[in-house]
């Protein structure tokens, strides 16, 4: 994909509809770490969190400090959420390194949306940024709120990830999470540059990068209405009339 240049960014944004998996290294230990099952996530990071608000309770914080430290941390997240995806995720590239590295990083997950096992974020490059993180907080945070609001922050990602996962896999047929997954389907399949939001669109409306769903946001299949019906954006009939 490096030598794609400046035809990356069109190439990336065109899905390959399959649950393949594409070969990222030759070294099997480094394609290992590379593809990841959603349920490691809580399993691995949910104990991480319980040990971060254990050490702010064994230093005294109460109750009610503790939730609202862990609340701002979650809220913290969704807004690193946000930024990571709009401005890290979808930077422009044309150059070799620049095409390779973003394609490694969420190019993939462009090119192949239903590739199960590289929709959530490996443990291994998360420990890699938990470390600085955490010495990042502890400079800026009272000693006893620190372990609590990194605690929440981890715990917003968790949630991201596991709700990133559900929103491509999972088929929601009313509610919150319907309408979650018909967002996060339209920044795949229809307006790559908006919907940047995963566990929710609040920044997106707050920065105006949101979606407006009509009839025009549905039945984008043109030789047949398969995937429309698997991603819920097949036209209801009483639509169909008032068009």
């Amino acid at each position: 994909v490096g030598h794609l240049g400046e035809a990356y960014e069109e190439w990336v944004h065109q899905p390959i509809i399959s649950k393949e998996t594409p070969r990222f290294f030759a070294n099997n230990f480094l394609e290992f770490l590379t593809r990841t099952v959603w349920w490691a996530i809580p399993l691995i990071w949910i104990p991480v969190v319980w040990w971060f608000v254990s050490k702010s309770v064994q230093m005294g914080v109460p109750s009610p400090q503790l939730a609202v430290t862990l609340v701002s941390g979650i809220f913290i997240w969704t807004l690193l959420e946000y930024f990571l995806h709009r401005f890290l995720f979808h930077i422009k590239t044309k150059n070799y390194w620049g095409n390779t590295i973003h394609y490694l990083i969420h190019g993939c997950h462009h090119k192949h949306p239903m590739d199960g096992l590289r929709l959530v974020f490996p443990p291994a490059g998360t420990a890699i940024i938990l470390v600085p993180l955490w010495h990042l907080v502890k400079l800026l945070l009272p000693p006893s709120a620190a372990p609590a609001f990194l605690g929440g922050g981890l715990f917003g990602y968790i949630i991201y990830d596991c709700t990133h996962y559900y929103l491509h896999h999972g088929k929601p047929s009313k509610g919150m999470s319907y309408d979650l997954k018909r967002f996060h389907m339209n920044h795949h399949f229809r307006i790559q540059d908006k919907g940047f939001g995963i566990t929710s669109p609040l920044w997106d409306k707050r920065f105006h990068m949101n979606h407006h769903f009509r009839i025009q946001d549905k039945g984008f299949g043109i030789t047949s209405p398969l995937w429309d019906k698997v991603f819920r954006t097949l036209p209801s009939e009483s639509s169909k009339k008032s068009r």
